[in-house]
């Protein structure tokens, strides 16, 4: 293992967003539980019971393209939706309606609460740049861009493949792993010799299925055996627990 504990072969580094590198997981979660909670008043029963921003947003929403979250999480409750849109309004009965709703809940808590990052994560990718490696970051997210900025990190990444890349090109989001298949493909690198950092268990099936030489599974709220489960190789609270500088 090397400095930055990782093995000798690992030529690139993967990085997630939410929750790896800002700390913008527990905003998503919070503006998906407001979004979902609006909607759900409408149901009685099972169907209508409030969403759980932690068991629910991490076992169908974080990691994931918000259309394909929306999905999963009323399939999860038997309601159905028509997809409708990407351009549907916030707040349509559609599956389109209700993402871009979040969305627009989510921007405004950026813009009133601001956004940070994490230190450990930002000591942790200086030393992978002085050691020479590659990296790139892998989000869902459509913000991703902004965001970085935000927190004065863009400069860190080599590539990018977010939400709009990943349109763009047709890529499916999280659990499949094309978006982090695509970014070692860009950075001219094999998956094998590719290192992946993700705290959602949607990211650690993307992982494995990938075929990725390691696999970091980031352990923010508490879920450590679940990152295991998925697919990680090695499960850490912080990225500064890895090595690089103090």
């Amino acid at each position: 293992m090397t400095q930055l504990g990782l093995p000798e072969a690992i030529q690139a580094c993967l990085f997630d967003l939410d929750g790896v590198v800002t700390k913008t997981a527990l905003v998503h979660a919070a503006a998906w539980k407001e979004t979902f909670d609006a909607f759900l008043n409408d149901y009685d029963g099972e169907q209508g019971r409030p969403f759980d921003a932690v068991a629910e947003y991490d076992e169908y929403v974080d990691g994931r393209p918000r259309a394909d979250g929306v999905r999963a999480f009323l399939d999860s409750r038997g309601i159905q939706l028509p997809d409708g849109t990407p351009d549907d309004p916030p707040g349509a009965r559609t599956v389109h309606g209700l993402g871009n709703r979040k969305n627009d809940l989510l921007l405004k808590k950026i813009r009133t609460g601001g956004v940070a990052a994490y230190e450990g994560t930002l000591r942790y990718l200086e030393a992978v740049r002085a050691e020479g490696l590659r990296t790139a970051i892998v989000s869902s997210s459509a913000n991703c861009r902004d965001v970085l900025r935000a927190v004065g990190a863009e400069h860190f990444f080599d590539v990018r493949i977010d939400g709009v890349v990943a349109a763009e090109r047709h890529l499916p989001g999280k659990p499949h792993p094309d978006t982090f298949l695509a970014a070692a493909r860009d950075l001219g690198v094999e998956p094998s010799r590719a290192a992946v950092f993700e705290d959602a268990l949607a990211g650690m099936d993307a992982g494995r299925a990938g075929g990725f030489g390691f696999v970091v599974g980031v352990d923010r709220v508490g879920q450590r055996e679940a990152l295991y489960a998925h697919g990680a190789t090695i499960v850490v609270g912080d990225l500064a627990e890895l090595g690089g500088k103090e």
